[in-house]
């Protein structure tokens, strides 16, 4: 039976939540402030944490850090319980290494399918090396395009993964860099917005993929934001640990150089296609471009965050595409994806 440490200064709140946990089984211990709970937590070791934010004697940032920092509690799951909803809030728990939000008021279902999701991740994640669980595939992928670069290894092994859902904010435009991200698995995108509030995609990553190395290379703020296109897992890198991986092996070093220098030319002809080139020929190069990712699989990508790549409006995009498949060039999948059926004619075609 799995232990849950509930941290809350709300009594009705928490009386409330810790009657539906155990009702379904869980075991509950509460506190109601951060103090009691780490008191709590050393003489019990808790499964699973659930904390709010602000609460006297002991916030929940002070609980969370003071987890990261005992051996003994470092690597259980953390889920803040939390009223507010500004995307600052939201950053600052997962740059403190939170594992997952709920947003007061919240319903049972939220609740447990949030715990159970938390369980189910680290359920075979032991507590001293809670992301040696790090995905072969994906990883092994970027090192064979990095050229083998063994020692990139070492920037995520030993490291706690994350979960970010759907639509979040990993960093915004002007924020500091403090860290380097791996995509662990998941999709997530970096965009500019002009003062119009207009979106220009200007990177997509996906499993495997480093990401934020732009700003920590140039040592200065953020250019654009990063956001989460589906759920995704993310694994940290600390700015000092990757500056000294940097300095102290030139391999590793020329990679990210070669790596950046990479997406500094795809992005350069991103600005050259929206410049010259004709709608059909932008969005016929995007779709090549992503198809070349990942050739065996379907474009999953919504038609407004496609849009934003190629630098249109969203109806002139669903026009071109509905031209593409009449021409059999593309087809649509159920669930909304785009599959590229002739890539050959597709390349060759002069618009």
């Amino acid at each position: 039976m799995k232990t849950i440490l509930l941290i809350e200064d709300n009594e009705a709140i928490r009386e409330n939540t810790a009657e539906i946990l155990e009702l379904t089984g869980y075991t509950v211990h509460t506190a109601e402030n951060g103090k009691v709970g780490i008191e709590k937590a050393l003489a019990h070791k808790p499964d699973l944490v659930i904390c709010d934010i602000m609460m006297p004697v002991l916030d929940g940032w002070g609980v969370l850090h003071i987890f990261n920092k005992n051996p003994v509690l470092s690597g259980v799951p953390f889920i803040f319980l939390t009223a507010k909803t500004e995307r600052t809030d939201f950053r600052k728990g997962m740059e403190l290494g939170a594992d997952d939000y709920l947003t007061k008021p919240f319903d049972e279902s939220e609740l447990l399918s949030a715990i159970e999701g938390r369980l189910n991740r680290f359920r075979n994640v032991g507590p001293q090396h809670p992301a040696t669980d790090l995905p072969e595939d994906g990883f092994n992928q970027f090192l064979d395009q990095a050229r083998h670069a063994e020692n990139l290894q070492s920037l995520s092994l030993d490291r706690k993964s994350h979960a970010v859902r759907k639509k979040q904010y990993v960093y915004s435009e002007g924020d500091e860099p403090t860290r380097l991200y791996f995509l662990k698995s998941g999709k997530v995108k970096t965009v500019r917005t002009n003062t119009e509030g207009k979106e220009l995609i200007t990177g997509l990553y996906t499993t495997g993929d480093f990401f934020g190395y732009f700003a920590l290379l140039e040592n200065s703020d953020y250019t654009d934001s990063a956001v989460t296109l589906e759920d995704s897992e993310l694994i940290y890198i600390p700015k000092d640990d990757f500056q000294q991986l940097l300095l102290a092996n030139p391999d590793v070093s020329q990679q990210f150089i070669k790596l950046l220098a990479g997406r500094v030319g795809e992005r350069e002809q991103q600005l050259l296609g929206m410049a010259y080139s004709s709608l059909r020929r932008r969005v016929a190069d995007t779709l090549l471009r992503l198809h070349g990712q990942h050739p065996d699989t379907a474009i999953q990508l919504s038609r407004d965050d496609l849009a934003s790549m190629i630098g249109t409006a969203t109806e002139s995009l669903i026009r071109t595409l509905s031209e593409f498949k009449q021409d059999g060039l593309i087809e649509m999948t159920p669930s909304g994806g785009i599959r590229v059926m002739q890539p050959d004619k597709l390349r060759r075609a002069n618009w």
